[in-house]
């Protein structure tokens, strides 16, 4: 990349391509998320040098739950052993860990690796890495609402309230991503063309670059392409300029 670039501040990708990967090789699906978690180090690896500060990661949906249970089981346990060996070497280089969704659907004991490690982070912050765990965006928009009908419906002069604080600020602090900045680039990779109902609403205005590799094939040049694209786009927001 060019030093004059524009850099994002907030790369988020749709991690998808794994079970193909794998099925062009003849082999089994759980081959192929074995060999995404190497294409995870080396996107960390290309967002640090490039000087991201938020790199989100969407690593299971809450429709992935309706997978096969061997298979769910085995994402599981990769995460849990995932976290576990990259542990020292996210301390080393100053990662914040965090993991954003619905948590509560979780085993214990891989609640309690995350737990452990988003506290050990906590104070880190060359970069935060994100993964969106159990996570999809109409469940996200559904728990804020809630949340939000609760805070105004249950006073007296909530609806007075709702009405003069009508803006989407004050929806947004009860999204699972409060005080994460929305993504300024979404990269999809396996040369689907759709969101699949992650950060419905937080990627409102996030340039979308959709690239045809399967996810264990991403690169650090493939990373560095699509920054690059991303600085040639000229974001305006719905306005004029």
């Amino acid at each position: 990349m060019e030093k004059d670039s524009k850099i994002p501040a907030h790369v988020s990708i749709i991690m998808d391509g794994n079970g193909r990967w794998a099925r062009e090789r003849g082999q089994e699906r759980v081959s192929g998320h074995k060999k995404g978690v190497e294409s995870v180090r080396t996107c960390l690896e290309a967002a640090v040098e490039a000087g991201v500060k938020y790199l989100s990661l969407y690593a299971f949906s809450e429709e992935n739950w309706d997978r096969p249970k061997t298979e769910v089981d085995f994402l599981m346990k990769l995460m849990f052993d995932s976290i576990s060996a990259e542990m020292e070497s996210l301390m080393k280089n100053g990662v914040r860990f965090r993991v954003l969704g619905n948590k509560a659907r979780l085993n214990p004991v891989l609640q309690d690796a995350v737990a452990g490690m988003e506290n050990m982070s906590r104070n880190n912050d060359r970069i935060e890495l994100i993964v969106f765990l159990s996570y999809s965006g109409r469940w996200d928009i559904f728990q804020a609402a809630k949340k939000f009908a609760y805070q105004y419906l249950s006073q007296p002069d909530g609806m007075e309230r709702l009405e003069k604080e009508n803006d989407f600020a004050a929806f947004s602090q009860f999204l699972v991503t409060d005080g994460v900045p929305d993504p300024d680039l979404i990269i999809r990779t396996s040369g689907e063309k759709r969101l699949s109902n992650y950060l419905l609403w937080q990627g409102a205005y996030s340039e979308l670059v959709f690239v045809d590799k399967n996810w264990p094939d991403f690169g650090k040049e493939d990373f560095f392409n699509a920054l690059s694209e991303y600085s040639s786009r000229d974001r305006r927001y719905g306005k004029v300029k």
